[in-house]
């Protein structure tokens, strides 16, 4: 489908090189240092964890198709982090780019 894929998280830079040696990663691992992508795209978490807690901050999974120009397409995101999005709508999603 010419889909490039990259994963954003708040993680150290350290745990994220980690994990990809561990595991073998073979795409972008970003790191959204203070939580500002995470808040631009409204996806921060600000119900299950309160501020201080090492979890704060965590963002609602998600996934967004961004278009050749950058402009995010489509957007998928759920309001628990015990919930993913349906992995066909994102496949169909995809193939409409």
């Amino acid at each position: 489908m010419g889909i490039n894929i990259a994963a954003m998280t708040y993680d150290p830079f350290e745990f994220l090189k980690e994990v990809e040696l561990d595991e073998g990663v073979e795409f972008p691992l970003l790191q959204d240092i203070d939580r500002k992508h995470v808040t631009a795209f409204g996806i921060l978490n600000t119900t299950d964890y309160e501020p201080g807690n090492r979890a704060w901050g965590v963002p609602y999974p998600g996934i967004f198709l961004i278009d050749p120009d950058g402009v995010i397409r489509y957007k998928f995101a759920e309001e628990s982090y015990r919930v993913r999005p349906d992995f066909a709508d994102v496949l169909e999603a995809a193939a409409n780019l």
